[in-house]
């Protein structure tokens, strides 16, 4: 019988260099979409998938992630006395219950298998979610739900294909058999040249991961860019444990490329009821100023 996956974590501890200087005090991870931070979105699509104890794996200066999932009396104060009653609403509906938010220190940064493993002391011996902020996708059903539902043991990762000149900025899957959106994977390799690349079938952010995942990363082996690869565990369990990928419905968004991020804004943005129709507005007036550049 396939486990129930419980728990999910979050690895925050990046230092989201290519958004400075906006992330010079502020957590890449708390940039917003439209109007609400990037993990935010990712603690609600795990909610969403029935997660119950979310693990943030933080680094220096990341206090803000915490602060945004706690209390805020003098917050909750104002918006009471000035009727703000749909705020405060939002604000409360986000928060996590006592029990349910554990943060660990990822102490160097020493890549995403190494920010996985440090949260190794709070999974018991059961299957773990892992969520990156970053990837933002925009699916009638959230992505993780989607994998869980399919799940039945083993690791299983979120796929897409992406063109082959793009491969070496992802781990990239060798493929066996497929049936619908289920893949098998025989091999996965960090970042190779696209002329390496065993196919353009791409993992994305988000992993459903066999326990046995932490004694594989307790290793510390380093890989692509000095690194502990989350990637490279992976591929030394394959055989023992079944590893699948899963080819998700919705679009993803790399919100950590400037470009990605300006395109989830308004992707997100024109799907609101409450904006879209003054967002297609603008989107309209500034087609036309470009479209009278390009003639002059």
């Amino acid at each position: 019988m396939t486990r129930r996956v419980r728990k999910a974590i979050f690895p925050v501890g990046g230092l989201g260099t290519r958004f400075l200087p906006a992330t010079k005090a502020m957590p890449k991870e708390m940039l917003p979409v439209v109007d609400k931070p990037l993990i935010q979105y990712a603690v609600e699509e795990a909610r969403a998938a029935g997660i119950e104890e979310f693990i943030f794996v933080t680094g220096r200066g990341k206090s803000a992630i915490e602060d945004h999932f706690d209390f805020s009396y003098e917050l909750d104060r104002v918006l009471s006395e000035r009727g703000r009653t749909a705020d405060l609403a939002a604000i409360k509906a986000m928060l996590l219950r006592p029990g349910q938010v554990a943060y660990i220190r990822q102490q160097e940064p020493l890549g995403l298998g190494h920010a996985v493993w440090c949260a190794r002391n709070l999974v018991d011996d059961e299957p773990i979610a892992v969520l990156l902020a970053d990837d933002l996708i925009l699916a009638q059903t959230p992505c993780l739900k989607q994998m869980l539902d399919a799940y039945t043991g083993g690791n299983l990762v979120a796929a897409m294909e992406v063109p082959r000149e793009q491969v070496s900025r992802y781990g990239v899957l060798d493929i066996g058999a497929e049936s619908g959106q289920r893949v098998e994977i025989k091999g996965i390799v960090e970042k190779p040249t696209p002329e390496a690349a065993p196919s353009n079938l791409c993992v994305i952010g988000r992993y459903v991961l066999d326990p046995g995942i932490f004694d594989e990363l307790g290793r510390l082996d380093r890989g692509a860019g000095g690194e502990v690869q989350l990637t490279d565990a992976l591929a030394r369990m394959i055989g023992r444990v079944p590893f699948h990928a899963h080819r998700f419905e919705g679009r993803r968004f790399d919100c950590g490329d400037k470009v990605g991020f300006f395109e989830a804004n308004l992707a997100f943005a024109l799907e609101r009821e409450d904006l879209g129709a003054a967002c297609r507005a603008v989107l309209g007036r500034y087609a036309k100023v470009g479209a009278s550049r390009s003639k002059g």
